[in-house]
Parts: C-alpha cells; structure tokens; sequence
C-alpha cells in the first residue's frame, strides 16, 4: 500500500485539509458524497475534478465545465483528434493492420482490402466535388479541389498494385456492408441530409450551402487523420535493412509528407469552414466526426483474414479448451488515485473535532487534526523507507540475461518492508471508526481509468468467451473495491485483497492482511490458477503498474504494464526484464507466428508489454 499522503511532499493531501475546513462540523460525509459532479469528484486531487471521459459529451457542454480552455485555442479539427484518438487503437490493432504491419498479410486480403478502398475513395471524390459546389468562397474552391486531386492520385496508386502484382478486381464490383455504412453516410451529410437538413437544391442562402460543406468535411476528415496516424506507427516498425516488405509501398505512402500535407489541409479547412457556425452546429460535426471514426475503424475490421493472427488474443485459443484468465491490480491500475489516500480522507473528514466526544459507546478515535498529523508523519516514513528499499535490493550491475530467481528475492525484502509499513498503520489507530457505509458510497464514486470499466463490463457479458477476471491488491479495504466496480454492474469480480474488521459496520482499525507485498501477491495468483479447471489449459493476462505486480507480471503468459512507473521499470531492467511497446511486440508475434500452434505466449520469458491506455488492452484482447 502506498501512502500518497505526505503534506509536504505530495499536493494531493492538501485537498484534505481543504475539505475538513469546508465542511466544519456540519455532516461532513453526506455533504462530501452528495450526488452532484463536484462532491464526486472530491477525493480526487483537483486536476482530476470532474474529468470526463465520455466521447459523446458535447464541446458546448465542456465549455461550460470550463474543460479544455487550452485546447479551445486549437482549431476543432485538432480537438476533435485528440479527444477521440483513443479510438484509433481499435483500429491499428485490427487483425488486419497488425498482419499488414508485419509484412505477413495474406494477397488474397490485400486485394478485397484494395477493391473496398476503390469504393471508399469514390464516395470521397465525388463527396469533395459537393462539398465544392457548396463553398462560397473561391479560395475554399480551390483547397478542396486540390484535395481531390489527392484522392485521384490515390486511385492512382490503387491501380499501380492492381498492375504490379497482378491482381483482378472483377469479383468485388459491388461495396461490403462495412464500406457501404461510410460510403452512404458521407455522401448522404454531402448531400445535405444531416439530422433532417435541406438537401443543396432546397437551400436558400449561400451560408446555409457553406454550413454542408462543413458537415461534409467533418466526415471526412477523421478518415484522412487516421490514415497518416496508421502510416506513421506502421513506418516506425519496418526494418531498414529488410528490402523485401510487400506492403512498403502502401505504408510509405500514409506515412509520407505529401499525405500528411493532404490531412493538415482538410483540417485546417474544416476549421476555417466552422469558424462562424453556432455552438448547436458545432455539435453537429462533433456527431459527424465521431461517427465517420467509428465506421473507418469497422471497416479495418471487416477485412476478411484467411489467416491465424496474434489478435485479438481471446480469439487464439479455443474457448471450449482454454479457459481466459484476466488478473489485474486496482491502486492506479485501474483507479487514477491511490486507495490509502481516499480512505485516510474519510477517516479525516468524518474524524470528531478535539473539542468533541462521541457517544459513550463509539470507539475511541482521534481528532481531525491528530489524523492529519499521524498521516503525514506515516507517508513520510513510508515514502522515505520505500526508496531505501528500492535502492537496497538493486544489483550493483545490470544482469545480462533475464534472473526471475534473483528477482524474487529481492522482492522477499520488499514484502518485508510492506508489513511493517502497515504494522505501523495499524498500530497508529488511524483506520479505526470508518463507517463500512461511507466506504462503499466512497467505492461508487471512485473515479476508475477511462476504459477499465467498459473492459471488464464487456468480458462479464460475453459469456462465450470461457472467462474469469480476478483482482489483486494490496488495498487494505476489500470493500472500497467491491464498492468501485459494483457501480458498473461488476459484482461478479473475483476480489483478492486485504478487509477491514468492524464491530456493528464501524472499523476497528485491524486489518485482515491477505496481500500486503509482491511475494503475497504472486502466490495469490499460483494458488488461484491452482485451482481452475480445465486440466490447466489456460490462458493468462496480469494488468499492473507497479514493482509489486512485477513477479505475476512475469508469471503470467502475457504481462502487461500500464502507466509510466520509473521504479518498475528500473527494477525489473536490472534483473534483465524486457519492456516492449505492445503494438511494435504484436507485430513482431505476428512475424514470428507458426501456423498449427496454438498459442506462442509463454509466461516467465523475461519480457512485459507496455501500454499507455485501458483501450490499448482492451483492444488487443477482445478487439473492437
């Protein structure tokens, strides 16, 4: 358990002694869990206040949450990217894409993929010469004139590969349904048709003409930012010594300057094509943004793979044989604030004040202010003792080859220093009188990272998928997060954690330590796939983020990093562990791949997967 809580080290504890001073001796709790935005997010620090990680909330509606003043500097093409690029992982991490990527991709995939994009690129020159017809300004003409002679020289290209590797079209005269949803929704916001608009005949003023234009844009650009995005992580991997990429071409392409010219000018023009539209209309090409990604990324996934990929990883085992086993930490894994500091924030707050007694038959507890002193005098210990620690068990030179032994203990030393730390809480009293109904209220409150509900959420669902998702923490309070995911309507989770004891739901201040270090943590997990069925035939995932997670990390037949902790990294480096971005690591799989295996992920390889997002993972395994 890490204490966040040091006053003179970390500002997140300054929002305590803020919050006990608002609320003085009134009920401070209810006030503090009431249900209106602000209270919600009052156990965050204040630059996580009121995030919101919904795609669909409107521009004027963040305005008006005064999010994103920054960002309003920017034209809304640029925001609009940068608020639904989490999207794009959906995307690059398609069967297809990765296949690509690697140099590995069937012909016969490529061709269908060709012929589609023929289609695509048609509906884009023909919704660039309405989109034309609509401007009102010569120079506005002119740009989107010039950017339809890009799609004539992407044509261009298509052709090229038809002739170069000889590959007939004549099977696909007709779209798929994938391509036929964008195709048909750009040139229906091009013809005006958006959200029962008038269609170009019908319009009356040239404003209003301009006003499609602009839709018409907005459903277009996403596809061309995506396309540069693709080009530019797919050129980072190919190898320059490798000549022989079939698929170089394309990716040179997307990748170039001349296409990334090609998507900086259909931004900057949406952009000045919005500059006098109305808030409600702004809305509108948010909607029409938003939509053109998600039918780009479905038709990524359409393409029809003849081929065994490393993605999505639940698709590469059999369900009815492999059973698919997700671990994942909670503290900072899947929450954006440490566990302790939102508990030592309702035993501050809910504290009486020095001048008050409580009932004759309430615990003895500390006042507010010698809770507040108590914790920083624990965080600071804590903190300091921690890099002591870290520094104590590192060897003097980096190993050559990957020491999951010499790891191990070193890690030993660390469990050890993990429960004194929490003798030490324990023994200070500080726990003590948490009311077990303002711990669950705080749990559904608890803001998680964008993406991790929406994760398990869609593996609970899928029952098909043979699948258990366990979570394992040293949180002292088991509650807290079977509270946190019960408001998504995950009471299924498997909670492996440290509990409160309580006499009549108020807490003694004794903890029930079940995982208090790395070393309780990694036989948590040996003991729970001990326990599973299927003859041992399964398959396993850890999510975590930091040296306590290192060893089931390692364990695990997939180990992914999530977050940017230096102490992890620098630890597992010196015991010869490997860090690799995912994506670049599943296209170098996919190159390794052997047809007839079933699966070429193997726990304990020395090597841990990082990721910067829950929608990177939830990507990989389960795919859009």
């Amino acid at each position: 358990m890490c204490l966040f809580l040091n006053p003179s080290k970390n500002p997140r504890f300054n929002i305590i002694s803020a919050t006990v001073s608002r609320f003085g001796r009134s009920d401070p709790l209810k006030s503090l869990l009431r249900s209106s935005s602000s209270a919600a997010c009052r156990f965050l620090p204040k630059y996580y206040y009121c995030v919101d990680s919904n795609p669909r909330t409107s521009t004027k509606t963040k305005a008006a949450m005064g999010v994103g003043a920054a960002a309003d500097e920017e034209g809304i093409a640029r925001r609009f990217w940068i608020k639904f690029m989490k999207d794009s992982v959906f995307a690059m991490y398609t069967p297809f894409v990765v296949c690509l990527a690697s140099g590995k991709l069937e012909l016969e995939t490529f061709r269908h993929y060709i012929a589609q994009d023929v289609h695509f690129l048609k509906a884009f020159r023909h919704a660039y010469e309405l989109a034309e017809e609509c401007a009102d300004d010569d120079e506005d003409k002119s740009a989107i004139c010039e950017l339809r002679k890009g799609v004539m020289e992407e044509l261009k290209m298509h052709d090229s590969f038809v002739q170069e590797w000889g590959i007939g079209l004549s099977k696909e005269s007709t779209s798929n349904s994938a391509t036929a949803k964008y195709t048909d929704f750009l040139l229906a916001t091009a013809s005006g048709k958006v959200e029962g608009g008038k269609g170009p005949g019908k319009i009356a003023t040239p404003f209003e003409k301009t006003k499609v234009s602009a839709y018409t844009l907005g459903a277009m650009t996403p596809c061309m930012r995506l396309y540069a995005f693709l080009g530019k992580e797919l050129h980072a991997l190919l190898d320059p010594d490798e000549s022989n990429h079939p698929y170089k071409k394309w990716i040179e392409n997307y990748s170039s300057e001349s296409f990334e010219l090609s998507a900086l000018q259909i931004e900057n023009l949406l952009d000045k094509l919005s500059v006098s539209l109305t808030g409600e209309e702004l809305e509108v090409i948010e909607k029409l943004y938003y939509q053109a990604m998600k039918l780009e990324i479905d038709f990524f996934s359409a393409q029809p793979i003849i081929q065994r990929t490393v993605v999505p990883l639940s698709g590469v085992r059999d369900p009815a044989e492999h059973r698919l086993i997700i671990f994942s930490d909670f503290d900072l894994t899947c929450t954006v604030l440490d566990s302790s500091a939102i508990l030592a924030e309702i035993a501050i707050i809910t504290a009486p004040k020095a001048d008050q007694n409580g009932p004759e038959n309430q615990l003895a507890r500390k006042s507010s202010a010698d809770l507040r002193n108590t914790w920083g005098v624990l965080s600071s210990q804590y903190t300091e003792e921690y890099e002591q620690c870290i520094e104590s068990i590192m060897p003097k030179e980096k190993v050559n080859n990957f020491d999951y032994e010499g790891l191990s203990k070193a890690l030993e030393k660390l469990s050890d220093f993990e429960k004194r730390a929490n003798a030490r809480v324990i023994e200070s009293g500080v726990l003590q009188g948490l009311n077990l109904e303002d711990i669950k209220r705080a749990g559904e409150r608890l803001i998680l990272q964008d993406g991790c509900t929406g994760f398990f959420q869609n593996i609970v669902k899928n029952e098909e998928l043979n699948a258990d998702i366990h979570v394992l923490s040293y949180c002292w309070c088991g509650d807290l997060i079977r509270s946190a995911f019960s408001s998504g309507g995950l009471n299924v989770l498997n909670v492996h954690a440290n509990e409160f004891t309580y006499e009549e739901s108020i807490s003694t201040g004794e903890i029930v330590r079940k995982v208090e270090s790395p070393i309780d943590k990694v036989q948590a997990f040996k003991g729970i796939l001990k326990n599973c069925s299927n003859d041992g035939k399964h398959l396993t995932v850890y999510i975590g983020d930091s040296v306590g997670d290192l060893l089931c990390l390692l364990e695990a037949d997939v180990g992914i990093v999530i977050g940017s902790s230096s102490s992890l990294r620098r630890v597992g480096s010196q015991f010869g562990v490997s860090f690799t971005p995912l994506f670049p690591g599943l296209v170098k799989k996919q190159k390794e791949f052997v047809e007839g295996e079933s699966s070429n992920w193997k726990g304990l390889s020395g090597i841990l997967y990082t990721v910067s997002s829950w929608a990177e993972i939830h990507a990989f395994i389960l795919g859009k």
